[in-house]
């Protein structure tokens, strides 16, 4: 656990349902302050690609991306969720079409790139943060972008804040949204600990592992159910898993179960990603994204989380706005890991206020 830091400057508190926690006053300009105008902002109108294809990243994985909005705009690269969820059409309407030249693409065994995690004997060896974090370059490079404008959201943030370590030069600013860093700490958190919580689900969750199964860690109880050999062992577990998955993020107000998990292939494919990445802590040495944040400083940053998202406790965004002194930390005080009412308004904003710096 990382030592405590005093704050580098007085915490900045609005008076409506945003907290924001501004830790370096000399970068002040640099960073945009949402609260006046985040009631302004709001979904863009539905937009196609202008652009799309699949990129040959090696190890038999073809990834699919797609660009949309201004072909001659700021560039802007959009990261899911998950691991495993795929992009949507939604998500393109994030950004100004006007002003952005958004890429969006399907990670590793997810959407619309192939192989699907899903599909039978999948191989997930070479689907780590650090092949994501190639196909990204790739991207980039296949795409002649110097430098973007990274949006990354719940796990997105994750793959986003590693991508900006590993390539700080390459990131012009960055929105994360429902903060999560994996940790070895996060996974037993999310797995085991929350428990107390929702004591109910997760005691179904948890005794839906097998008598033969359970000397192990869930995390990883469930990925060895998720590759049996047997597709009834599979689609069982994918559903104790998503319905626990349900069960974690339900605190945000006016929360309904996620329409997806209803998709057979859908929930294998999310569930085989998610624990694929959480049993390995995202392929990161303990903290390491905490601990190596002040690699971001110079990178104009915002992040927006829930103060009731039990699913990546605050703490986490709390910590890394600390060591990131470039950032300016959004509170949601009525929002749970799905971002509540003000959630969009400030993720829009702060893109719009980005495409002005």
């Amino acid at each position: 656990m990382a030592r405590a830091e005093a704050p580098r400057a007085t915490a900045h508190l609005s008076t409506g349902p945003i907290a924001a926690i501004f830790t370096d006053q000399d970068n002040a300009t640099t960073i945009p302050n949402l609260e006046r105008n985040a009631q302004m902002a709001n979904h863009f109108p539905p937009v196609e690609p202008y652009d799309s294809g699949t990129l040959d990243v090696g190890n038999h994985y073809r990834v699919y991306w797609e660009c949309c909005g201004n072909p001659e705009g700021q560039p802007a690269l959009y990261l899911h969720g998950g691991p495993g969820s795929g992009c949507s059409v939604g998500q393109r309407r994030f950004f100004d079409p006007e002003v952005y030249r958004v890429v969006l693409f399907d990670q590793r065994g997810s959407g619309s790139s192939r192989p699907l995690a899903s599909a039978p004997g999948a191989d997930l060896s070479t689907n780590t943060t650090g092949h994501l974090i190639a196909d990204i370059k790739a991207l980039r490079e296949m795409l002649r972008v110097d430098r973007w404008t990274v949006l990354g959201l719940s796990w997105g943030t994750t793959l986003g804040l590693a991508y900006a370590q590993a390539y700080p030069n390459r990131v012009r600013a960055l929105v994360l949204g429902l903060v999560t860093t994996t940790s070895r700490r996060e996974v037993q958190w999310i797995t085991e600990d929350v428990g107390r919580i929702f004591p109910q689900e997760w005691a179904r969750f948890a005794h839906a592992v097998p008598d033969h199964l359970r000397h192990m860690r869930l995390i990883d109880a469930y990925a060895d159910l998720l590759a049996d050999g047997n597709a009834t062992v599979r689609d069982d577990a994918a559903r104790a898993w998503c319905a626990w998955e349900d069960a974690h993020v339900s605190l945000t107000p006016g929360h309904t179960p996620n329409p997806q998990f209803n998709d057979p292939e859908f929930r294998l494919r999310f569930a085989r990603l998610v624990t694929h990445y959480w049993q390995h802590a995202a392929f990161f040495e303990d903290d390491q994204l905490i601990r190596d944040a002040a690699i971001l400083n110079g990178i104009p940053g915002v992040l927006i989380h829930g103060r009731y998202d039990v699913s990546s406790p605050l703490e986490i965004a709390w910590r890394l706005s600390k060591a990131w002194t470039t950032s300016r930390l959004y509170i949601l005080d009525d929002a749970g890991h799905g971002g509540g009412d003000q959630f969009l308004p400030l993720v829009v904003g702060a893109l719009n206020a980005f495409a002005k710096v």
